[in-house]
């Protein structure tokens, strides 16, 4: 299938993609959230997450996302178990979401945090980088989550340079500065959509 009216949010932790999906969901675009059907489908498999690591990653039913966390990304053999139960899920709604929005024939989103480090969704082809150099982001993150500088730079080291991803990405929104200059950044981008979907009343 074609996704011809979908734009990938990616960027990393710290540059703000939240904000800047909700910033479009204002002006009347669709997203989907990657993370959040990630967080439906780890809750759909709890019966599979305690057969394969024990009843004590489940309280009340509901898989217990922090103790996971804990254990698989300290241990690669078993993020990748985990990922191969829960990735072809996650893709398969994403893509089922997709596919109904292209129905509408309008520009979406579609916010997907590892789209460069995962490279497992070749379908879409125009990607959104969401940015702010290095130091910023270990600023925010250190703020955010209250994390010392060396725990904050290990999650950033995790992702993909932001540099590197600022070359490969279609469109930038740089989210250095404050949310007057945010909002700047994202007409810029609904004009550039409009200015390359020259049908559309946007």
């Amino acid at each position: 299938m074609n996704y011809k009216n979908a734009y990938v949010i990616t960027g990393n932790i710290g540059c703000g993609k939240s904000t800047v999906s909700n910033l479009l969901m204002l002006h009347g675009f669709s997203v989907i959230d990657a993370d959040k059907i990630a967080h439906e489908i780890l809750n759909q498999n709890a019966t599979n997450i305690q057969n394969l690591f024990g009843k004590e990653f489940i309280i009340g039913g509901l898989v217990d996302r922090k103790r996971l966390g804990e254990l698989v990304f300290n241990d690669t053999a078993k993020l990748r178990e985990l990922e191969s139960l829960l990735h072809p899920q996650i893709k398969a709604e994403i893509l089922a979401k997709a596919a109904k929005f292209e129905e509408l024939n309008f520009p979406y989103f579609i916010d997907i945090p590892l789209f460069y480090e995962k490279n497992s969704y070749d379908e879409f082809t125009k990607v959104v980088l969401v940015y702010a150099p290095n130091d910023i982001l270990l600023e925010r993150v250190m703020k955010r989550d209250e994390l010392s500088l060396n725990s904050a730079k290990s999650r950033l080291d995790k992702q993909m340079d932001i540099e590197l991803k600022r070359q490969k990405a279609d469109f930038i929104i740089d989210n250095s500065g404050d949310l007057k200059n945010l909002n700047t950044q994202i007409e810029s981008l609904i004009k550039t959509i409009k200015e390359n979907n020259a049908t559309l009343k946007i």
